[in-house]
């Protein structure tokens, strides 16, 4: 599940306790705790409610200022739900970007797992060069990177995903960087491209 950064600091902040959506199938069950750019935020509860039933306070905790707008921006298609939310602490990431001291089995263990990466590639090895040329360009806007590289955006964007799940990027507005424990990293490697 998808949340606007507004609406995560929302649920971080505890301003925002609510979500609807519309899909044609239940997207998420109650106890799933996804990462979002304010942290964790965990579901729990989901109901289906009909859209007209949705009240102006309904929609101030899912960070809209009327039910009218709200219902505006809901999907044309499909049941819509009511989403109970809730804060679940900090993005883990963070913490893991931050670890730069990283020891011969670290950087065992992230070689390993990049080599992994790199053998499902449909488009061949590419873990070492997205690190660099990250290091290269920081906070370069992700098309101008994905065109250095002769790919498609969404598909690098999930590439570069993959890095920061490992704690070696760090996303910004525009554009990423390589984290401390990916420089660590890159620094300790004995892999070369």
């Amino acid at each position: 599940m998808l949340l606007p950064l507004k609406v995560a600091r929302g649920v971080a902040d505890g301003t925002v306790s609510l979500a609807f959506r519309r899909w044609r199938a239940q997207d998420v069950r109650p106890g799933h705790v996804f990462t979002t750019a304010a942290g964790l935020v965990r579901v729990d509860a989901v109901e289906p409610v009909a859209a007209e039933a949705i009240t102006d306070a309904e929609a101030v905790q899912a960070g809209w200022p009327d039910a009218d707008r709200l219902r505006g921006r809901l999907a044309p298609e499909g049941t819509t739900y009511r989403v109970h939310l809730s804060y679940a602490g900090p993005d883990p990431r963070v913490a893991l970007r931050q670890d730069a001291d990283l020891s011969a089995a670290d950087v065992a263990a992230l070689d390993a797992k990049l080599e992994r990466l790199d053998r499902a590639s449909s488009h061949g090895a590419w873990t070492l060069h997205y690190l660099e040329l990250i290091g290269e360009h920081p906070q370069r806007r992700a098309p101008d990177l994905a065109q250095l590289v002769g790919r498609e955006t969404a598909p690098f964007k999930i590439d570069v995903r993959k890095l920061k799940a490992l704690g070696l990027t760090e996303s910004f507005a525009v554009g990423y960087e390589v984290s401390p424990r990916g420089r660590a990293y890159l620094s300790s490697t004995t892999r070369r491209r």
